[in-house]
């Protein structure tokens, strides 16, 4: 079974425009035909019917020995002629046109009976039409040339539907074209995104649906994009990192194999506890998507609660922990994904800076309609340079000093915390402090009794 291809967005607008301004373009010839021409003619024609019969009453009342002089002057000026003692034409069955339709029925309502015409040759070989009118007693003969009434106004109109119809027609492309091409342009870019490829972003500007369709394009292309290039650096760093306690084991196990030593054992043991606290963290990344339902958390507790239970690692790293809250802050936020967001940041705090550290909650500033509150982990260590608080919460991306690797790691904990906010929809950010040391806060929308 062979389904036919759709049309073309561009051809569907083309024919329905077309079809429209043809519509409007007939709605208006029948309007200008009906309310403007017929009206004109017949006015027209009642006005030269009127010529005619006065033009034989004043023959009739005139001086025999003036009435060439006056024959002369309509010849010459109105191409009209009279002719004495003329009988009346029968019907022939001729017709004559348009507008000399008008000019019978003109004839009808002056005289009070049917008006006919024969047609015959003039001096010059032109076509005039003769009838006759009763005046004076006496029938009198009245022609005219049929050139003075040739205006064709059907030809005009046929012709000027015609030429419009073809301008439509041009038009309606024309402006199919344009009305499709941002939709052809979407569709170009979608297709190559799905292609797996890296689409040039949209214009955005243009009409409102248009523009907004374009903007979440972009967002949604520029987030593949993300999301590629972590995958591909998830899986760069993986190799490297899983490369380095691979070979210490295969090299411990060949020197066990001539010795046995409980050195080269707690050494593959170490080994292998690196390689699971990266796969956990790998894990706790591919854990970041999954949704869980909001609660209203109050956050001095909430605090409280992860300081004692980073407390033995906090005293084992050399360091304190102190809360700093309002105690009428509440937030609505997940709370087992933002305790695994703020248990990152803490534990990152403890690796890298060991010393006071502050858990903070205070209100954040107003920038849109949603109430927010802003938790923040505050420490005193060496700070990151301002060139890469956006770059370290890509996966694996380490610093130099004593955030780098040999302090321990993996450069995954801030891309975790990185990933769990933009799956709710929360805000993360680092900056250095005043006076040393870096503070880290996650803001999350405020719970209805929070105050503004």
């Amino acid at each position: 079974m062979t389904h036919e291809r759709p049309r073309a967005l561009a051809a569907q607008y083309a024919r329905w425009l077309a079809a429209l301004f043809i519509a409007i373009e007939l709605v208006t010839v029948a309007a200008a035909l009906m309310f403007v021409l017929l009206p004109l003619s017949r006015r027209a024609a009642d006005d030269f019917v009127g010529l005619l019969v006065m033009s034989a009453e004043t023959w009739v009342e005139l001086p025999p020995a003036t009435r060439p002089v006056f024959e002369e002057e309509l010849a010459r000026n109105y191409h009209i002629a009279l002719r004495p003692d003329m009988a009346p034409p029968i019907d022939t069955g001729l017709r004559h046109g348009f507008y000399v339709y008008f000019v019978e029925r003109a004839f009808e309502r002056r005289l009070g009976r049917e008006a006919f015409f024969v047609a015959e040759a003039g001096p010059d070989g032109s076509r005039w039409l003769w009838t006759a009118i009763e005046s004076g007693g006496r029938s009198i003969g009245v022609g005219f040339a049929v050139a003075r009434l040739q205006t064709n106004p059907l030809v005009a109109l046929g012709l000027a539907a015609l030429g419009g119809a073809l301008l439509v027609g041009a038009l309606a492309w024309w402006l199919a074209r344009w009305i499709a091409q941002p939709i052809s342009r979407f569709e170009q870019a979608a297709a190559k995104l799905a292609q797996g490829g890296r689409p040039e972003l949209l214009p955005e500007h243009g009409p409102r649906e248009i523009t907004d369709l374009a903007r979440h394009f972009n967002r949604m292309a520029l987030r593949l994009r993300e999301l590629n290039d972590a995958r591909t650096t998830l899986f760069a760093g993986i190799s490297h990192d899983l490369r380095t306690p691979l070979a210490r084991m295969r090299l411990a196990l060949e020197m066990l194999e001539l010795a046995p030593d409980p050195a080269l054992l707690r050494r593959m043991e170490d080994d292998i506890e690196q390689m699971n606290r990266l796969l956990a963290q790998l894990l706790e990344i591919a854990r970041g998507i999954a949704t869980e339902p909001a609660q209203e958390i109050a956050l001095c507790d909430w605090l409280q609660e992860r300081a004692q239970l980073h407390a033995a690692a906090a005293a084992a790293a050399g360091a304190a922990l102190s809360i700093r809250c309002d105690r009428s802050l509440r937030a609505h936020a997940a709370p087992g994904m933002l305790a695994r967001a703020l248990d990152n940041l803490i534990g990152n705090a403890l690796r890298y800076a060991p010393g006071p550290i502050e858990l903070v909650a205070q209100p954040a500033a107003q920038s849109d309609a949603t109430p927010r509150v802003r938790i923040g982990v505050l420490d005193r260590g060496p700070s990151i340079p301002a060139d890469q608080l956006d770059a370290v919460f890509r996966p694996f991306h380490r610093v130099e000093g004593s955030r780098s690797r040999a302090t321990g790691g993996f450069g995954l904990g801030l891309a975790i915390v990185h990933q769990l906010a933009s799956a709710n929809g929360w805000r993360v950010a680092l900056e250095a402090r005043a006076g040393g040391g870096l503070a880290a806060w996650l803001e999350v929308p405020a719970a209805a009794r929070a105050p503004a």
